[in-house]
């Protein structure tokens, strides 16, 4: 069998995401990780959550599975009790995933299944135009609160750790090669991995 190439897990389909989006960034960090690794469309599956982040399961080649807002989890997770060959990633959003996908992320963490979860954090839940998100920070203004943001954000870092999760780091689409050795080390972990993908 042939090394792949990052060709090989891209589709026809062109992307939809902004001039200047991080997702292109972190689209490419996935194929080169996958690459790097050996591994061959076939033997990947990706679950996507909604949003801007899940629009790359038209964009790329492997076996995926585009879901309910906030439930990439439980999808990847029936998948890796099902076929433990598969190496199986979900993907999301932080409104998506820590936002409607909390109660998941946490429990999953606490199942410990043999899953990559990539999260796309842009402190806002950009597909719907800007509305704040779990992790926007205190004063973020948008058209749903003019006034600014009154929560505090989320830390996501501190609650997978204080979940007990085997490997969590913390990557910027703009670094590329940080972060993709960042999902590398996800790839190559055994039980549940977190990257948490801050992007502009």
């Amino acid at each position: 069998m042939t090394h792949p190439s990052t060709q090989n897990f891209e589709t026809s389909q062109a992307p939809t995401w902004c001039p200047g989006c991080g997702d292109f960034a972190i689209w490419t960090i996935i194929k080169n990780s996958l690459v790097a690794l050996g591994y061959q469309p076939h033997h990947v599956v990706i679950v996507f959550g909604i949003g801007c982040a899940g629009n790359q399961a038209n964009t790329l080649r492997a076996y995926t599975f585009h879901g309910l807002h906030g439930r990439p989890l439980p999808v990847a997770l029936g998948v890796a009790l099902a076929n433990h060959h598969l190496k199986v990633i979900a993907v999301g959003g932080d409104g998506d995933g820590y936002g409607e996908g909390l109660a998941h992320f946490i429990h999953t963490i606490r199942a410990n299944p043999n899953i990559t979860y990539l999260v796309h954090d842009n402190q806002v839940y950009g597909l719907t135009k800007g509305q704040v998100s779990p992790t926007s920070m205190v004063g973020f203004r948008s058209d749903s609160t003019p006034t600014g943001s009154i929560d505090e954000p989320i830390n996501p870092i501190a609650l997978a750790l204080a979940a007990g999760c085997g490997y969590v780091a913390r990557g910027f689409a703009g670094d590329l090669t940080h972060t993709e050795q960042l999902v590398k080390g996800a790839l190559e972990h055994r039980g549940f991995s977190f990257v948490d993908i801050l992007q502009p």
